[in-house]
């Protein structure tokens, strides 16, 4: 029977809430494949995906790769864990002209070749049925593996696909995105989601002076991520009112410090209001002022509630892009709509502020109304995966 095995990573990790990890993984398995017609078991160890329209394996094989906390799958063939069946099916196989290994794992015990001894009998089969084989145990041509499991069933396959890793998403909360229209936010939300966080993201725009088009832009990223979250709540917040009164009444090099605490107090607002339990941002350590060291100090000393994840806090620019081009973001992100960070932006930013100086340059604007005015005035749009 033509079967889909799948293999998770770090859930062997788990003590005794494994079955918690467990749980949200096939909850997230069978909801990605809601529109698929197929019967779903598990084994120690595997999950199997069976009885499925051999036209739609392509297609279901694409989506079970975007589930986190899946490490890899195999189409395979299940067959009953005996000698004489395996050796049977292992003889059909094709490997003429080419070298290759073969691989057994053998998960129960009471099966009664071992490992090695079985893979040595298999591969004798194959070397006697193909013309022109050899075997390489180094660097085959061609891998067959046989993996005996604890229900009896042998999962025979010569491919290893990988898939997303990282933990079921939904197991370590809710948190809220600042997803602006650049590369960076997109691939942070996307690992903060490998490592099981559900979010909705925040998007500010400054409009006049940033167009529809720029808005239009962050619900097409936030349309590709709902790929391998689902759906996703965007919360718009007008931005233009926050900016003009910093443009008129503090330091033109603490404008962007300034409008970035004011950012994180909407940011905070929200979580208190939607019961969310982070934040999350694309900074990356030095990549602009805004993100240094002092920068980020200053920024984030507004927040003392919850944390702050900077999940591409050390990455380098070219693996972020490299990221976006895997989560298909990266063309949308450099489309030439700008957001509302170059909006006003000051000839020579401050690079090493103060919290002393941006609290100084506060006191000439009402914050808390400014930060009250966003929340109320925020749109939220319903980010729906197709």
């Amino acid at each position: 029977m033509k079967v889909i095995l799948l293999r998770f990573g770090e859930l062997y990790l788990k003590g005794n809430n494994r079955d918690v990890f467990e749980n949200t993984l096939i909850r997230n398995i069978k909801d990605m494949l809601k529109d698929e017609h197929y019967q779903f078991s598990k084994t120690f160890g595997r999950y199997v995906v069976s009885n499925f329209d051999e036209n739609r394996q392509n297609e279901i094989i694409k989506k079970l790769k975007k589930v986190f906390g899946l490490y890899s799958l195999s189409p395979a063939e299940e067959v009953t864990a005996e000698p004489k069946v395996i050796s049977e099916y292992v003889q059909k196989i094709s490997c003429e002209n080419q070298s290759f290994k073969v691989f057994v794992k053998r998960a129960d015990k009471d099966f009664p070749i071992s490992s090695m001894e079985f893979a040595k009998q298999l591969g004798e089969l194959v070397l006697n049925s193909c013309k022109g084989s050899s075997v390489d145990l180094y660097n085959p041509q061609h891998e067959i593996h046989v993996d005996i499991r604890l229900n009896k069933k042998a999962y025979i396959f010569d491919e290893i696909i990988k898939c997303q890793g990282g933990l079921p998403l939904g197991c370590s909360g809710d948190g809220l995105l600042l997803l602006s229209g650049g590369i960076d936010s997109p691939v942070a939300g996307y690992l903060m989601a490998k490592r099981g966080m559900k979010f909705e993201a925040l998007h500010f725009h400054s409009y006049p002076y940033t167009s529809e088009l720029a808005k239009d832009k962050v619900i097409k990223l936030a349309k590709h991520l709902t790929e391998y979250m689902g759906d996703i709540k965007l919360h718009v917040v007008s931005f233009t009112k926050v900016q003009e009164e910093i443009h008129k009444h503090c330091k033109s090099e603490y404008m962007i410090t300034i409008m970035r605490r004011i950012m994180m107090r909407v940011a905070n607002g929200l979580c208190n209001k939607y019961n969310l339990g982070a934040i999350i941002t694309g900074e990356s350590l030095g990549q602009v002022a805004s993100q240094t060291m002092q920068s980020m100090t200053v920024t984030g000393s507004v927040i003392n509630s919850i944390p702050i994840f900077r999940p591409c806090i050390a990455m380098d620019k070219e693996d972020i892009i490299e990221i976006s081009k895997n989560i298909n973001t990266y063309d949308t992100s450099i489309l030439p709509y700008e957001d509302c960070c170059t909006v006003f932006l000051p000839k020579n930013p401050v690079i090493k502020p103060t919290i002393k100086q941006a609290e100084h340059e506060e006191q000439f604007i009402d914050v808390d109304l400014l930060v009250n005015e966003c929340i109320e005035g925020e749109e939220i749009i319903e980010v729906t995966k197709d």
